[in-house]
């Protein structure tokens, strides 16, 4: 079974293994995935949730001076 098109800042802490008032921090921070308000509802797409995880990803430096 698929994932549904839009997920609760519940569904997507948990896919991120984060609390979600991490999540509702972010959002009033204005970082983290995009998100849309259904209502009074936040609702993540996806798509939003995983183009943000990947531009988290960190890739090591070849610099011997970064790692001091």
């Amino acid at each position: 079974m698929g994932r549904r098109p839009l997920a609760t800042r519940a569904e997507v802490a948990e896919h991120i293994n984060v609390p979600v008032g991490t999540l509702e921090q972010w959002a009033h921070r204005g970082v983290g995935p995009r998100y849309v308000r259904v209502g009074r509802h936040a609702r993540y797409q996806w798509a939003d949730v995983d183009a943000w995880l990947e531009a988290q990803e960190k890739r090591p430096s070849s610099n011997p001076q970064d790692a001091a």
